[in-house]
């Protein structure tokens, strides 16, 4: 049987405009907006609460709250001595405002030089010691991992979206000029899974050998996770 060239080549056109329509090209716009805010005023923000041993809180600005830049937000505990333990039952607080529950899932400490004696708990007790308040979670343990990445250590309830107060609207977070930060000595306990706040208890326990001549900094990370949408 012959077959005429003209048809295989029109055969042959037709496969290859197939092909070329099988492929397309487009473009589209999609906006996108995001703001940079102050830490004290973010969707998971940090506050204030207890004083330091120079009277400021020991969360704080480290600049002049001027630029972003100058927004750097560190926690200050102070001078130890030697054998001896310091106790913020309140260094700072983490507030969800976030319209939806997020978990805090686990907190580590990179330090930056010498050795590592802090301790952190979550807990909802402000004035109380972590040790007295049975709803205490040890996170941090002198360069040990107190809760892995895997866990669910403590629930903030959905919050709204008002920085200005927390735990609903029972709690002011007010402005602190001299700490560049917002704070709360707000005494209304905090239950995990069912309020939106949590406090962070920071105890140095430092042993007698500790090396007087150094400076010890570094940085704390707080790791957070939260469904959005259900599937």
């Amino acid at each position: 049987m012959r077959i005429d060239r003209r048809l295989v080549l029109i055969g042959v056109m037709v496969i290859v405009l197939s092909m070329t329509m099988a492929t397309q090209y487009a473009t589209t716009k999609i906006g996108y907006s995001y703001s940079v805010v102050h830490p004290s005023d973010a969707d998971i923000r940090f506050i204030g609460s207890d004083n330091s041993s120079d009277g400021v809180r020991v969360l704080r600005i480290d600049g002049d709250n001027s630029t972003a830049t100058d927004r750097d937000i560190t926690v200050r505990l102070g001078n130890i001595t030697v054998d001896s333990n310091k106790t913020y039952t309140a260094a700072f607080g983490i507030v969800n405002e976030e319209p939806y529950n997020v978990t805090i899932t686990h907190i580590n400490v990179s330090a930056s030089n010498g050795a590592d004696y802090m301790q952190i708990w979550l807990h909802g007790d402000r004035d109380a010691i972590a040790g007295d308040d049975g709803t205490s979670v040890l996170v941090w343990n002198k360069a040990t991992v107190g809760q892995s990445s895997t866990s669910s250590t403590w629930g903030l309830a959905a919050g709204d979206m008002n920085t200005s107060s927390m735990d609903g609207t029972d709690a002011t977070t007010s402005w602190d000029d001299t700490a560049g930060v917002r704070y709360s000595t707000h005494d209304t306990n905090a239950a995990n899974n069912t309020d939106d706040f949590v406090w962070v208890q920071i105890s140095l326990d430092v042993p007698a050998d500790a090396d007087t001549s150094a400076t010890f900094d570094g940085i704390i990370y707080v790791h957070t996770r939260a469904t959005t949408h259900d599937a």
